[in-house]
């Protein structure tokens, strides 16, 4: 238990830690795209879809709060890892220079301190309904929650959307820079791949960023609506 500890510890167990929950996250948010994707089925296959993640009963709220531990290890250990990273280079270099780093890179605190105010606030919004408790009685004609409609009605609102889309921009950046940098601590970055891996990165950022965004567009456009309401 102790190596395990020393290792956890260390700057490379860090960098391991960071890299692995990042893995994590990535895959979760992959999924959690393809499922709010399904709106543009129609709201029977969204709402069906929904009955079956309440259906796990327990396991879902497992699932939950391990994902919410692993956020906090991706945070806690990030954080960590940049203060000891300060504490190695107390002094500013004599001579300063010009090192090239992408937006992702340059952004990662800003994105970091975005995405949690707006998990906290998309967990309130949809997921607890504290925000909109009517939406808890809102149920289609099979009897299931209707999260179709309370998607539309969340999104409507353009100050939503705009958070929301601004949300998702920045966790674009912070995936085109975060998935290089995981692959690399994990050895998956070796000189003859980079420049692929780098670019299948950013090409996968944008892929989430574009799948995010176009629910709350298309909703402000009128492209997705509620028959009735």
């Amino acid at each position: 238990m102790k190596p395990l500890i020393a290792f956890c510890q260390s700057s490379i167990g860090k960098k391991w830690i960071v890299a692995v929950t990042g893995l994590v996250l990535i895959l979760f948010v992959i999924g959690h795209m393809l499922g709010n994707l399904q709106i543009f089925l129609g709201p029977e296959t969204l709402n069906a879809y929904g009955a079956k993640l309440q259906g796990l009963g327990d396991l879902l709220w497992l699932i939950r709060g391990f994902l919410i531990v692993v956020i906090v290890a991706h945070i806690v250990t990030t954080v960590r890892l940049a203060i000891q990273s300060a504490a190695a280079r107390p002094q500013k270099y004599a001579v300063k220079k010009n090192v090239a780093a992408s937006a992702g890179a340059k952004t990662m605190l800003l994105s970091g301190l975005v995405l949690i105010s707006f998990i906290v606030y998309h967990l309130l919004h949809f997921t607890a309904q504290t925000i909109h408790p009517e939406w808890k009685t809102w149920h289609d004609a099979a009897g299931q929650h209707d999260i179709y409609r309370m998607m539309i009605a969340g999104f409507q609102n353009p100050l939503v959307s705009g958070f929301y889309i601004l949300s998702v921009f920045l966790l674009s950046l912070h995936l085109s820079h975060g998935i290089q940098s995981f692959l690399q601590t994990l050895g998956g970055r070796t000189r003859g791949f980079a420049p692929a891996i780098s670019r299948g990165g950013r090409i996968l950022a944008w892929a989430i960023f574009a799948g995010y965004a176009a629910i709350p567009v298309a909703v402000l456009l009128g492209v997705l609506t509620v028959k009735g309401h």
